[in-house]
């Protein structure tokens, strides 16, 4: 497992993954789980991919709130349109922030924009619109493609448990429809795997045509204990793996465990001011649950020995490249991490 997990350090984080594996895929052993049992759960923003300054999909959000902005004056002077127009990125994390530490009252407003940014707009238009967004904009300060922001090491760790006979599901506060078009390119992770927040729909017959169109408001918002609702509600089991970065996901990582029975707990700190960002924010209580339950924390400064992958290197699997525009699409629903 060596050269598989090659982004990894040798240190406690590698050691609790490599013996967990072992423990849970030894035919006889006490720890013994059977395949079908071995889901693993990870959250996206700031698990998966980088989240600051800002979430690609908030980059992406901002970029049709300021579009509305543009042809609507009467928004410009409202929120979160205001924040978009004048390019506030400050506005638009605290309103997450302050969700993380239990205030949601810049969130709703946040969300309120989100709805009506993108109802009544079918399934297809947005995943073109998504697919779009990732075939043309980069990150504002990493100087590379946000289709090259996911961590190299978290790819690494997903190919290394599809081998081990694990299904993994991506269980995000992040839109489920937003991650889908680049999930399997990115993580391997296949789309009908993807669990994550999403606004209503209906469906519409037409002349000849048949739609879903997203409605102006919101179904659910995966995040906090609502994840692991739509976890069992998708999944049907209990997680023996998770895998998050803040305090939305400390009821995931705590719904992954029975008494008894094998579990692995971990949660990523960025703390990597050089090669990525240093910050705690909206993670203390999570750090907090980490210290007192034994879970595992994941140091970007000290476990990785890279944080992104090369986009010009000659790497297998997904993060190892630049995606073809082919790639960008969720039509191709292989479930293989290679």
């Amino acid at each position: 497992m060596v050269a598989a997990l090659g982004s990894w350090t040798e240190g406690s984080a590698r050691g609790a993954i490599e013996e967990f594996l072992a423990r849970v895929t030894e035919p006889n052993g006490s720890g013994h789980v059977e395949p079908a049992a071995r889901v693993a759960v990870f959250d996206n923003d700031g698990t998966l991919w980088c989240e600051k300054p800002m979430q690609p999909q908030l980059d992406f959000t901002i970029q049709r709130l300021r579009e509305m902005a543009d042809h609507d004056v009467e928004l410009r002077t409202r929120q979160p349109w205001q924040a978009a127009h004048t390019g506030d990125l400050t506005w638009l994390n605290e309103a997450l922030i302050k969700h993380y530490r239990g205030d949601d009252s810049d969130l709703a407003v946040l969300m309120d924009g989100v709805t009506r940014a993108f109802g009544e707009i079918s399934v297809e238009e947005y995943q073109q619109r998504v697919s779009g967004f990732f075939r043309t904009s980069a990150h504002p300060s990493l100087a590379r493609p946000y289709r090259d922001c996911g961590y190299a090491p978290m790819a690494e760790l997903l190919r290394v448990l599809d081998e081990h006979g694990f299904t993994s599901y991506i269980a995000s506060g992040g839109d489920r429809d937003f991650m889908r078009p680049v999930a399997r390119t990115l993580y391997g992770v296949p789309p009908e795997r993807v669990i994550g927040s999403s606004l209503g729909l209906t469906y519409r017959a037409g002349a000849g045509r048949a739609e879903l169109l997203y409605e102006p408001t919101m179904d659910f918002f995966d995040d906090g204990p609502e994840k692991p609702v739509r976890i069992w509600s998708r999944i049907g089991r209990r997680p023996i793996l998770s895998v998050g970065n803040s305090n939305g996901d400390i009821p995931m990582l705590a719904f992954s465990e029975l008494p008894g029975a094998p579990a692995l707990r971990m949660l990523v700190r960025h703390d990597d001011a050089q090669r990525e960002f240093d910050y705690d924010a909206g993670a203390e209580e999570a750090l907090d649950h980490a210290d007192r339950n034994g879970w595992t924390v994941v140091s970007m400064r000290n476990d990785w020995t890279r944080v992104f992958a090369d986009p010009a290197a000659k790497l297998l699997g997904p993060m190892g490249r630049l995606p073809r525009e082919s790639d960008v699409s969720d039509n191709d629903s292989r479930d293989t991490c290679g």
